[in-house]
């Protein structure tokens, strides 16, 4: 079997904030590999550093202590307008509030992360196009404005902002945590093709039906990784699947 890459890196990572004259720490020393062409789900109970360790793999949030490697670059010495930079070419993000801008149409929003990183708007007018299309977003709606969007249809154009630029890792903070179960199950099967056709994903849940994605599952308890499970390709249906990651987070105490 071919060896996987690692696409980030941590190293002695930790992560405290100041609270009430007093410092919480919220990640503590870990150490933690993230494989190119994964779908890593990272899971545990409120307060265990989730949402805290996706923002220190991404950039979002600078690090208290330790190393952050992504694409064989140590962020953790950027400066902000550096990680901005940094973020815009390697980094697509789908949060639970989706925060589209409500006086743009879809296609606007998607066309601005784009501009962004300087792409040209007649070729990325063609690439928002094609992907509208694979997330099920139809050329009626294109020139709609969010308010006129459902949840599911609205963090679908989510997830073409997130991709239009090809980054080469996508983070997703509670993505279907707001929607309903027929729109959660539409959105997880976009990111379930997507990963198939090779996009790197991380994605922090609370759900089971959502981790069940993952095809590694990581779970955190204070800070820490408490332990992790390797499920392999997802297949709809697969019993064993689900009784695989439900053993393990029993085991884990969620």
């Amino acid at each position: 079997m071919e060896e996987k890459k690692v696409i980030i890196k941590t190293e002695k990572l930790c992560k405290s904030f100041s609270m009430g004259g007093m410092q919480q720490h919220v990640i503590k020393n870990m150490d933690l590999e993230i494989y190119k062409g994964d779908f890593t789900v990272i899971m545990g109970a409120s307060g265990a550093g989730k949402s805290t360790l996706l923002y220190a793999l991404s950039g979002m949030d600078k690090v208290s202590l330790g190393k952050v490697d992504f694409c064989d670059k140590d962020i953790t010495g950027f400066s902000s307008d550096q990680l901005a930079i940094f973020r815009r070419k390697h980094c697509g993000f789908i949060f639970q509030q989706i925060h589209l801008i409500e006086g743009m149409s879809i296609m606007d929003n998607v066309l601005a992360a784009g501009l962004l990183t300087g792409q040209n708007k007649k070729m990325l007018a063609k690439k928002a196009k094609e992907l509208f299309l694979k997330v099920g977003i139809d050329e009626k709606l294109w020139n709609k404005y969010p308010n006129q969007l459902s949840g599911g249809e609205a963090q679908r154009v989510g997830i073409v902002r997130a991709l239009i630029n090809d980054p080469d890792m996508v983070f997703g903070d509670e993505p279907t945590g707001a929607l309903n179960s027929c729109s959660s199950t539409a959105v997880l099967d976009v990111l379930t093709d997507f990963n198939r056709a090779g996009q790197s994903i991380v994605m922090v849940t609370h759900d089971m039906k959502s981790a069940r994605r993952g095809n590694r599952i990581i779970y955190l308890k204070d800070g820490n990784i408490c332990g992790q499970c390797e499920l392999g390709e997802y297949i709809s249906g697969d019993k064993e699947r689900h009784e695989k990651l439900r053993r393990f987070l029993g085991e884990m105490g969620w």
